[in-house]
């Protein structure tokens, strides 16, 4: 048996995919990266853009340092100067060469802390505190906005602005807090413990619940954000009861409270927006709906086409199959398309019918209950006692009013009140009342 030969069993690239892929290796492995070397052979384009290699003495990198990058650079680069980039490692795939796109570039001095957030870094990321799987989706609707800054910051103006132009109908509670200096990060912890408390799970009957925390403040050197890489401050993110927004210092600026939040936010005013649907996005997502509503239609017709073509083809497409399958389609298209007009339709033709018997049905009524009052009273005029008094007969009263019913209530000389039908006459009584 011939052995085949591993060029053929391998899978053949192209060579850009194969720059892709590498890239895409270097991505996942290496990235955000930090290097220390010297700096060779720097230039800055018309652009903007610096292009230049960093080296030691075993070995040199291409590196690229875009027009927004360097414009914040607080130094102008020279070679041979010690520094220390963050950036990310990938290819540039028209030449396939390996290259580093800086982010920030700084004099070399900071090494130190450098070191220890990565060894923090790698430690927590070990323990999972960084797993994607732990990350939570951000609330669509929040009940409430929780912000740990400090109260004088800009980033604390940024994030009030953007949440008042956008949901200005959601509370936020600030829990203001140290953003710098040795004491920021147990200040940190205390604020976000106080924003724990208002969350539901903690406290359920909560006057002002908090869905969804920010953690913000802006930008500044390695030292100024330092105390977001505290690891208490990583570990009382990470038992946050709600998703937590981090939105520290500038784009390129990564601390460890970025790795351990839900969501990372460049900004602070975009932290912010993340948190915040505005009015307008759920009327778009209405029209959205509508629109599909609109077009289901169209797509049943389209699958109902598919499925006839499939059909028709298992069948050779003869002719008289396919004029009923045409027929059947019309139908059902017509049917699809005027369903809701026709269910419109009969729902008005019902309610005028119902407008239409709605005035013989309260006449009918009106007239009923007339009825009903003439016969009550005719009941109560037959109760009338003038008609008793018309037939002859009177009623008695004494001086002070009481109904004479008996002779036991007579004597002889009594003063009575006779009312008859036509009036009252003064009566006396004569002589012994005398009983049946």
């Amino acid at each position: 048996m011939i052995a085949e030969s591993p060029l053929i069993s391998s899978r053949v690239w192209a060579v850009g995919a194969l720059c892709r892929a590498v890239a895409d290796a270097l991505d996942a492995r290496f990235n955000p990266v930090a290097v220390r070397g010297e700096i060779s052979g720097f230039s800055r384009a018309v652009s903007g853009h610096c292009y230049f290699s960093i080296k030691d003495a075993n070995g040199q990198i291409r590196c690229a340092m875009f027009k927004r990058a360097a414009s914040m650079l607080d130094f102008s680069p020279k070679d041979g100067e010690l520094v220390e980039l963050r950036g990310r490692l990938g290819v540039y795939e028209a030449r396939g060469d390996l290259q580093l796109v800086v982010e920030s570039m700084r004099r070399a001095g900071q090494g130190a802390l450098f070191e220890q957030f990565l060894k923090l870094k790698a430690q927590l990321e070990g323990e999972g505190l960084f797993d994607p799987a732990h990350k939570r989706s951000l609330p669509l609707m929040p009940r409430g906005i929780g912000v740990v800054t400090s109260l004088g910051a800009a980033a604390w103006h940024d994030v009030v602005t953007a949440l008042q132009r956008r949901v200005p109908h959601i509370p936020v509670l600030l829990a203001p807090a140290a953003v710098q200096g040795a004491g920021a990060a147990p200040a940190l912890v205390q604020a976000l413990q106080q924003l724990y408390a208002q969350t539901e799970l903690h406290d359920p009957l909560a006057t002002q619940p908090v869905d969804v925390i920010l953690l913000v403040r802006g930008g500044g050197s390695m030292e100024d954000l330092w105390s977001f890489n505290d690891e208490q401050l990583a570990r009382t993110m990470a038992a946050s009861p709600v998703p937590i927004i981090c939105g520290v210092g500038h784009e390129t600026d990564f601390t460890i409270a970025d790795f351990v939040a839900d969501v990372r936010a460049p900004t602070p005013t975009a932290a912010a927006e993340l948190a915040s649907q505005p009015l307008q996005v759920w009327r778009d997502m209405l029209d959205s709906l509508r629109d599909r509503l609109d077009s289901a239609v169209h797509r049943h017709l389209d699958r109902q086409a598919q499925r006839l073509d499939t059909l028709s083809s298992r069948l050779g497409r003869p002719s008289s199959r396919m004029a009923d399958h045409r027929l059947l389609l019309g139908r059902l298209a017509q049917q699809l398309q005027f369903g809701r007009t026709h269910a419109v339709r009969e729902h008005r033709q019902t309610l005028l019918r119902l407008a239409e018997r709605l005035p013989q049905v309260a006449h009918r009524e009106l007239q009923q209950r007339r009825e009903r009052l003439a016969r009550s009273q005719l009941r109560l005029d037959l109760l009338d006692p003038r008609l008793v008094l018309e037939r002859g007969y009177a009623w008695l009263t004494a001086e002070d009013g009481q109904a004479i019913n008996t002779v036991q209530q007579l004597y002889p000389g009594q003063a009575l009140v006779a009312t008859l039908a036509d009036g009252d006459a003064a009566v006396t009584v004569a002589g012994q009342p005398r009983s049946q």
